[in-house]
């Protein structure tokens, strides 16, 4: 084969496995978010979520041992949370310097990417589980177990995504270690962020009126991965076009539910939607992290939307598009403030 023919068949061969990656994604999602509804789950866009952190974090499927042992800390982790919510949840001066560790720990393992989907994953188990154990105490079982076959089930469904769609081609190499330089920026930057996340944290576990806001610190610690130093006007818009738009897809669904509430439309969306979003968020690692934000932001909204945690559904789902814009607003001013500068990085 000429050299010239290899330099064309690596574009190729990379959009196949592109195109491949948003067909496991978008299975896994409705796959996923299906069972849950049927199940009566009381968060549902728990396990299809964690998939989806799964199948983007790479395009090889998690070994057995990488797989089993991210179940393994994050029930650990969560355990621990739940934990100390309830020994410290009227004690917030010693409970959100914890929470603000393990949020800068995340975030750090993001910078430097390592831990595949490990750190995303425990970055929502760490804020949900605050919320859950002082707001929402009634959920009928305990929420290490909500965690744990949430993050069970996603995992499974990676797997079977992967079994339907393997894998072509070679693994991709791994990132080069930063430079000390680097990695002091990544610190800094990993800092400013955790205290951003805790700050709205904090702020839903004081305001009764947030009480059901879960989607604002998910949606905030979303937007805090995607962002990157540096990131141009065009894409900071952009990332807030399709975060926007993963909100205004719930809400055209919910309303479709409500007018015809049965399985096979809520199948038919979840694939549609998610084909729509899975298909650019493979597309590299730019656009892969604005329209993975944006599916993010549709299986939380739609999946509290049709929840059966306490509260009127309709009329709360309604304020949530709200939400998602104070949360892009929220954090894309905090990081703009609070993250080191480019011209600091090298100090």
């Amino acid at each position: 084969m000429s050299t010239e023919a290899v330099v064309h068949a690596r574009p190729s061969n990379e959009l196949a496995r592109a195109k491949r990656q948003g067909l496991r994604v978008a299975l896994a999602v409705t796959v996923g978010f299906s069972l849950a509804l049927v199940n009566g789950s009381v968060l549902p866009f728990l396990a299809p979520l964690f998939a989806t952190q799964f199948l983007l974090a790479s395009y090889s499927p998690p070994g057995l041992r990488q797989g089993l042992g991210t179940v393994l800390l994050i029930f650990v982790v969560g355990a621990l949370l739940i934990f100390l919510t309830g020994l410290l949840g009227d004690r917030p001066l010693v409970l959100l310097p914890l929470l603000w560790l393990c949020y800068f720990s995340c975030f750090f393992a993001q910078g430097r990417q390592v831990g595949g989907a490990g750190p995303a994953l425990m970055l929502v188990i760490a804020i949900v589980v605050p919320l859950l154990d002082i707001l929402q105490r009634d959920l009928g079982e305990s929420i290490v177990l909500v965690l744990a076959k949430a993050v069970s089930i996603g995992l499974l469904l990676a797997w079977g995504a992967h079994a339907v769609f393997p894998d072509i081609g070679r693994s991709p190499v791994a990132p080069a270690p930063l430079q000390r330089s680097e990695l002091t920026c990544v610190m800094r930057q990993a800092m400013a962020s955790g205290a951003i996340l805790l700050g709205i944290v904090g702020l839903c576990l004081i305001d009764p009126r947030l009480a059901t806001a879960m989607v604002i610190p998910i949606t905030v610690a979303s937007l805090l991965s995607q962002f990157e130093l540096g990131m141009s006007s065009r894409t900071a818009a952009a990332l807030i076009v399709i975060n926007l738009l993963g909100g205004v897809a719930a809400s055209l669904a919910f309303a479709v539910i409500e007018l015809r509430p049965n399985l096979l439309w809520v199948v038919l969306i979840l694939l549609l939607v998610s084909l729509l979003f899975a298909g650019r968020a493979v597309m590299g690692a730019v656009t892969g992290k604005v329209f993975g934000g944006g599916l993010t932001t549709f299986l939380i909204l739609f999946g509290l939307g049709v929840s059966p945690l306490p509260g009127e559904t309709p009329e709360l789902f309604s304020t949530r598009i709200a939400y998602v814009l104070f949360a892009v607003v929220y954090a894309l001013c905090m990081a703009s403030l609070f993250w080191p500068k480019l011209r600091n990085a090298n100090h």
